[in-house]
């Protein structure tokens, strides 16, 4: 086996793992908040914003807080956090309600969700440094 293979097969792995702890998450979020037919897809905005906003707080902690293992942003950021938000399912959604003639909450879904997941990312990624930063002797 070549060793650049060799040296990846720990970081694919991890993302594996938890891109399957996270999209156990995201599918679990699903069948307790359903989307009825024609319905605003309350919870893939809330997986995504919620994703995004963990994405924020977990990217200044191990790199600017300390500095975790190295398989710990692969296994968290990339797997579960990465598997966890759907922003395929999101572009399925915007599609099924402007498919469906709701013109209008796809077009607020299409224009929300990006909006609001930048905002949770950069809310928490700035909440959580003022923390650490209030932490620090």
């Amino acid at each position: 086996m070549d060793s650049a293979v060799r040296d990846q097969t720990p970081v694919v792995a991890a993302v594996a793992v938890g891109g399957a702890i996270g999209a156990c998450a995201r599918y679990g979020a699903g069948l307790a908040w359903p989307t009825p037919s024609g319905g605003f897809p309350w919870a893939t905005l809330a997986v995504n914003v919620s994703g995004c906003a963990l994405m924020g707080a977990l990217m200044v902690a191990i790199t600017e807080l300390w500095v975790g293992h190295r398989l710990l942003r692969p296994l968290l950021g990339t797997g579960v956090l990465g598997g966890y938000t759907t922003f395929s399912t999101f572009a399925g959604d915007v599609d099924g309600l402007a498919g469906a003639g709701h013109l209008v909450p796809a077009l607020l879904y299409l224009l929300a969700t990006p909006v609001t997941a930048l905002v949770a990312t950069w809310t928490t990624a700035s909440l959580t440094r003022r923390l650490i930063i209030r932490r620090t002797p």
